[in-house]
């Protein structure tokens, strides 16, 4: 889901988008909830298949934005190389208060769930553009 929210928000950008997982079952179809959430949202997914981090996409990332605390500490032990890079998705808004918040997982939650997650998707992904694009200015 974050990466077809991410792809949407950033669409005539130069942007390169891509999503892997840290415990993901690599070669698996998005979710039926998550599909039908993104497509009331104008997004197709097309052909994604999850894919496992490797130490290649992380060195070719400029940043890396994590779903979780738990995420981004995973990373970290695997890949302690580009710890610069790691930052979690919502560490550039603020939600009930809190900024770097975890998202929150739906898987079994319901459709309900998985409209939370997206809603919370959509407001990170505008902190995230908004960070990319400050950094991108004082370079």
């Amino acid at each position: 889901m974050a990466e077809g929210v991410f792809r949407k928000a950033a669409e005539g950008l130069t942007y390169e988008v891509s999503s892997a997982g840290v415990a993901a079952q690599a070669g698996s179809m998005a979710s039926n909830e998550t599909r039908e959430v993104l497509k009331d949202q104008g997004i197709d997914l097309g052909d994604f298949r999850s894919r496992m981090v490797d130490d290649k996409m992380l060195g070719e990332a400029e940043a890396v934005f994590c779903m979780t605390a738990g995420h981004l500490e995973m990373l970290e032990m695997l890949y302690p190389e580009y710890e610069e890079k790691y930052h979690l998705a919502c560490d550039f808004v603020e939600f009930d208060g809190k900024v770097g918040v975890d998202v929150p997982d739906p898987i079994g939650m319901g459709r309900k769930a998985y409209e939370s997650v997206s809603t919370v998707l959509n407001e990170a992904v505008v902190g995230i553009l908004g960070f990319l694009e400050k950094r991108a200015n004082k370079a």
